[in-house]
């Protein structure tokens, strides 16, 4: 006669178990959610800059930004290499449109993708997905800043160039032919120069490694402050300069 009343309770508290782990569950993957999508902002001001170059053609293609060169105003013609580019962690990809303004200037075409919620791991497109929107390129290079640049190590094998900005291989890729471009900031507090110095052995001995001086992290984008970063002694202006002119020369190996 007692066995009903024995099972309501444990299916009561079966019930109420279940409910709390879906509830907490929920919580996470909202939470989760909501950190994905809090992104470091890119610079207004910065970015508007560069849709009023007339050297440089910008275009929104939903899941990345097109810049190529319109060898206007003093700009060179398209070179007819390509570089797909992998936004850090939750930054903002439009503040990477500052960053290759005078790269795409001198003639090199930049697509900067739209990684799925703002974490480059979570993005499993191929790079002919982002190719495609530039079918005028001949030669592709892949680069990232800091996780994207993590990222794009991983996509090495399907492109000439990788380009590294504030960022190191997880991979190994001591053995690959890819042209290999680092650049790193002495003042960076996230990618480190330490780090970056220990991960070298990953990269193929032909790999060219430059320190910018007075770079940090943020720096190699235009989206302020990041938590954990050093502080920079080097203005924006300058370190964009250096990566324009260390891109432009190592472009023009790949070409």
């Amino acid at each position: 006669m007692s066995t009903p009343e024995v099972r309501r309770p444990r299916r009561h508290r079966l019930r109420t178990v279940l409910v709390t782990i879906v509830t907490v569950l929920a919580v996470l993957v909202v939470t989760f959610l909501v950190y994905a999508h809090t992104v470091l902002p890119g610079s207004r001001s910065a970015a508007l800059r560069v849709w009023h170059d007339d050297r440089v053609a910008v275009r929104d293609v939903g899941d990345s930004i097109v810049m190529r060169p319109t060898g206007a105003d003093g700009g060179r013609a398209a070179n007819g290499v390509g570089i797909v580019f992998i936004p850090g962690a939750k930054v903002d990809p439009f503040a990477y449109m500052a960053t290759f303004r005078g790269a795409v200037a001198h003639g090199t075409t930049v697509v900067i993708t739209k990684p799925t919620l703002n974490l480059a791991f979570f993005d499993t497109r191929p790079l002919s997905t982002f190719e495609a929107h530039a079918p005028g390129v001949s030669t592709w290079a892949v680069g990232g800043h800091s996780l994207g640049g993590v990222r794009a190590c991983q996509l090495a094998d399907d492109a000439s160039g990788l380009l590294l900005l504030a960022s190191y291989c997880a991979n190994d890729l001591s053995d690959s032919s890819v042209d290999v471009l680092s650049l790193a900031g002495t003042r960076d507090g996230l990618s480190t120069p330490a780090k970056v110095d220990a991960a070298r052995e990953r990269l193929p001995r032909s790999a060219t490694m430059v320190e910018i001086r007075g770079a940090n992290h943020a720096r190699f984008g235009a989206y302020g402050v990041q938590p954990g970063d050093g502080i920079a002694t080097a203005s924006r202006a300058a370190v964009d300069a250096e990566i324009t002119q260390r891109v432009d020369r190592w472009v023009a190996t790949l070409g």
